[in-house]
């Protein structure tokens, strides 16, 4: 078996790995499997990904270890990793799956004489002020393209684009994940506000102090994003004590529903809070909290996949939203 992905009594060299890999009776399932469990970091997880049952999962995990003569995962404390065996399978699927759909996007566009399709992910700020006037200017000298966007936060995308889901996003990588995975190029930073309900307590004030902040319940994007460590960072950098209450999502339409129909503070990019509230304007429902706790997140940039070229209906749209940024 194999520990810390070091090879111990099999004594299997990587090239005879290599060599056999795909005239071993390798299955697309069996790639889908090994990403799934390269996400998940469970197989419970990455069964459920795949609509099956763990035991099945299991089974398939086997099969894979039988026809690779090769530990492909082991188990850890919170759940599998991937061997050093695993790893490079999962590379190479990554891979396969890519140009399986890179041929069914070709495939589409040769049938259609469609303009091609661009799948994107952006964190909402940017999508709001640079993606959408990129994509107008992309559908009206293009009227044939397809363009797919998904909004979520950096977490998400970033695993996303290296899943081949997406051609490049508009975020930033997140601290767990390894850089030299990516190529990135900066291109702004997001500023982020506090938003209330129109009629909340704290409007009274002028500015409204740190201190005053944790009375109030909040809602949260989910633990370990990077605009939810940002603020939990400005808590503590003020010497604060986080809220008690929090409600943890990553939809904004949940935290403006939310917002509007209780006491919650919530922090949302400023592009965001501009687009929805009536600052004002005795009918605004959303309100910006005007504070002195400053909320800091890194810089955002177009990010793509090391070694994976851009299609030319995704460069476009790329170069565009590039040239936006940097205008």
């Amino acid at each position: 078996m194999i520990k810390d992905g070091k090879p111990g009594a099999t004594g299997i060299a990587a090239e005879q790995f290599d060599s056999g890999l795909f005239r071993s009776g390798l299955k697309i399932n069996h790639l889908r499997l090994i990403l799934a469990i390269d996400d998940h970091r469970r197989i419970s997880a990455a069964a459920e990904t795949l609509g099956i049952s763990q035991p099945a999962a299991s089974r398939m995990l086997a099969e894979i270890e039988t026809i690779l003569k090769a530990p492909i995962c082991e188990r850890v404390a919170r759940g599998v990793e991937l061997t050093r065996y695993g790893q490079a399978l999962a590379r190479r699927a990554r891979t396969i799956f890519l140009e399986l759909r890179e041929a069914s996007r070709e495939i589409n566009e040769l049938k259609t004489g469609s303009g091609g399709s661009v799948s994107i992910g952006s964190v909402t700020g940017p999508a709001l002020n640079l993606a959408v006037p990129a994509i107008r200017q992309v559908i009206t000298a293009y009227p044939g393209i397809e363009i797919n966007i998904q909004i979520e936060n950096s977490n998400v995308l970033t695993r996303e684009l290296l899943a081949a889901r997406h051609d490049f996003v508009v975020g930033r990588v997140p601290d767990d994940l390894n850089p030299r995975l990516f190529n990135m190029v900066e291109i702004g930073y997001e500023e982020v506000c506090l938003i209330v309900r129109d009629g909340h307590p704290l409007l009274e004030k002028p500015v409204v102090d740190a201190e005053d902040l944790p009375a109030y319940d909040w809602v949260f994007q989910p633990p370990g994003t990077l605009l939810r460590r940002a603020v939990e960072d400005s808590f503590m950098s003020a010497g604060v004590r986080l809220p008690a209450t929090v409600i943890n999502t990553s939809s904004i339409i949940l935290t403006l529903s939310i917002v509007r129909n209780t006491n919650a503070i919530a922090p949302v990019a400023l592009d965001v809070a501009n687009l929805i509230a009536d600052n004002g304007t005795p009918a605004g429902e959303i309100r910006i909290l005007k504070t002195e706790i400053p909320i800091r997140i890194k810089p955002y940039g177009l990010i793509t996949a090391e070694g994976r070229a851009l299609p030319p209906s995704a460069k476009l749209l790329y170069d565009l939203i590039l040239k936006q940024g940097r205008a």
